[in-house]
C-alpha cells in the first residue's frame, strides 16, 4: 500500500508568528507521540530558533543569489523560490527518506512570509501542487494573521481580504488563525469590539461605521472603498479566524484538531491508534468535536481565564525569584 503523508503547510505576512507556530506545533506533536518532520521552506529565513529536518537552504541561499546574480531581497527571494520549484525532486527525496518506516508521517511547512508569493505569483502553488502528486500529501494550509491588526479597521480588513486570497490561490483546504491574541488580551479596550467578533468575522458593516468620516471628497472614496471590500468579504463568505495563543495547550490543541479534520489525518488515525490512549488522534478529535458547538465568545472567555492564570502565576515566580 502506497504511504500517505500529511501535513500542515503554515503560511502569513512577516511577523505574523509562523515560526513561532511552527516551533509551538513541533512541540505539541512530540508531546502527542507523533512523527513529524519539521521543513524549513524558507530560503530567506538564516534565524531558525528551532532545528528543521529538512533546509531549502542546503539547496539555495537568498544571500547567495543576491550576491551571485546582484538582485534585491524580493527579487532574489522569488528566484530562489523558482529554483526549488525547478528542483523540488531534491526535497520530495528527503521528505520520503525522513518519512520512511513511519507509519503515518506527518510535515510541517514553514514558508516564506512575502505576502506576492501566494497572491501574485503562482511559485508557492506550483510547489504544493507538485508535493501533493508526488507524496499523496494530504496538505491544510493554515494562514496566520497577527491579532494586533484588529486594533485598525483598515489593517485588519486588509488582512481578512488577503487570507481570502490566499485561500483562492493556494487551492488547499484552508484554515484561518489568528495568532499571538495573548498580546491583545491586556489591551482590550483598544478593540472597537469584542475579539470574538474579529475572529468570526461577523457583520463588518458595524466596523465600517466605527471609522470617521468627513465632507473631504478623499474620505469619501476611501469610505465606499472600504465599503464596497467589506461587501466582496462578505459575498464569498469564506473566512473565520481560530484565535490561538501557541502558549496555551487548549489553544493549540483545537487548532490541531482543525488542522486534523481538514487534511483527514483523523480518519487515517483510527485505523492504526488505539482510541483509549490519552493523546491518541482519535482522543483529539472527539475533544475537537465536543467543543465544535460551543459558541465562540464562551471559548474565549475561558481563555481569558487561563491567561490570567498563567499571567498571575508568572508574576508569583518573579516575587519569588
Amino acid at each position: 500500500r502506497a504511504m500517505v503523508v500529511f501535513g500542515q503547510l503554515v503560511v502569513g505576512p512577516p511577523g505574523a508568528g509562523k515560526t513561532t507556530y511552527c516551533t509551538g506545533m513541533q512541540m505539541l506533536l512530540s508531546a502527542l507521540k507523533r512523527p513529524r518532520t519539521l521543513v524549513n521552506l524558507d530560503p530567506a529565513n538564516d534565524d531558525l530558533p528551532y532545528e528543521c529536518d529538512i533546509d531549502v537552504r542546503e539547496l539555495v541561499n537568498v544571500e547567495d543569489v543576491m550576491t551571485e546574480l546582484g538582485l534585491g531581497p524580493n527579487g532574489a527571494l522569488l528566484y530562489a523560490m523558482e529554483y526549488i520549484e525547478v528542483n523540488l525532486d531534491w526535497l520530495i527525496a528527503r521528505i520520503r527518506t525522513a518519512s520512511k518506516g513511519v507509519a503515518m508521517p506527518y510535515v510541517l511547512f514553514d514558508c516564506p512570509g512575502q505576502v506576492e508569493l501566494y497572491t501574485h505569483h503562482d511559485v508557492m502553488t506550483n510547489v504544493t501542487q507538485q508535493l501533493v502528486k508526488a507524496l499523496d500529501l494530504r496538505l491544510v494550509a493554515v494562514h496566520l494573521v497577527d491579532s494586533t491588526l484588529c486594533v485598525d479597521v483598515h489593517r485588519y480588513i486588509s488582512a481578512v481580504l488577503l487570507s481570502l486570497a490566499a485561500m483562492m490561490q493556494m487551492e488547499l483546504p484552508h484554515i484561518n488563525v489568528l495568532s499571538k491574541i495573548d498580546m491583545v488580551m491586556d489591551h482590550t479596550d483598544d478593540l472597537t469590539f469584542r475579539l470574538d467578533y474579529y475572529a468570526g468575522v461577523q457583520d463588518l458593516s458595524h466596523l465600517l461605521r466605527t471609522l470617521s468620516t468627513n465632507n473631504h471628497p478623499l474620505s469619501q472614496k476611501f469610505g465606499e472603498f472600504n465599503r464596497l471590500l467589506a461587501e466582496l468579504i462578505e459575498d464569498y463568505g469564506l473566512v473565520s479566524f481560530e484565535p490561538l495563543d501557541i502558549q496555551d495547550k487548549e489553544c493549540a490543541m483545537r487548532v490541531l484538531s482543525r488542522c486534523d479534520t481538514a487534511n483527514g489525518h483523523i480518519m487515517n488515525a483510527e485505523k492504526i491508534e488505539d482510541p483509549s490512549d490519552p493523546v491518541s488522534g482519535v482522543r483529539l478529535f472527539q475533544t475537537a468535536m465536543s467543543d465544535a458547538g460551543e459558541p465562540l465568545e464562551d471559548y474565549l472567555e475561558r481563555y481569558e481565564e487561563r491567561y490570567q492564570a498563567r499571567k498571575a502565576e508568572e508574576s508569583d515566580q518573579e516575587e519569588d525569584a
